[in-house]
């Protein structure tokens, strides 16, 4: 049996791998770590059919307003995130990933994504509860962390 520190390891591991390959995706496309980091909380909105707006993007990122603009401006002329009015309040804009920018993901990382699903399919529907459960604790610690340090 293995220790339970050894999965806080392999996790830390995994987490600087994949940070890797996020970098190896921003050099081939020239694109900065803040605009991956907003393209993925732009995906996970729109699959957890969050209202993304630039206020929103901005506090997930840790970002002032200033910021945000300028982000959404460089992602916006690149044809990596489009500006849409909110349907329930025109006043309010809301960002949505392109589909060019879906499209150069999907390429580059549709194969490390479709091999790990196909590896979590081999685990019962208890052990991916087990790893789903465990990975949400993880992310709750780390947000609590994060929390603390702004205080």
């Amino acid at each position: 049996m293995t220790e339970p520190a050894s999965a806080v390891h392999q996790l830390r591991a995994l987490t600087v791998d994949l940070d890797l390959l996020g970098a190896e995706f921003a050099q081939k496309h020239a694109l900065h770590p803040t605009d991956i980091r907003a393209l993925i909380c732009l995906l996970d909105a729109d699959r957890a059919g969050t209202r993304a707006t630039p206020g929103w993007l901005g506090a997930q990122l840790g970002l002032e307003s200033a910021s945000v603009t300028a982000l959404v401006d460089r992602m916006a002329k690149r044809q990596l995130v489009s500006r849409e009015p909110d349907p329930a309040d025109r006043r309010r804009v809301l960002l949505r990933v392109t589909a060019h920018a879906s499209e150069l993901g999907t390429t580059f990382f549709g194969p490390v994504i479709g091999r790990a699903v196909d590896e979590l399919a081999r685990f019962t529907p208890e052990q991916r509860a087990t790893i789903d459960e465990f990975l949400t604790t993880m992310r709750t610690i780390v947000a609590d962390a994060r929390e603390q340090q702004e205080t």
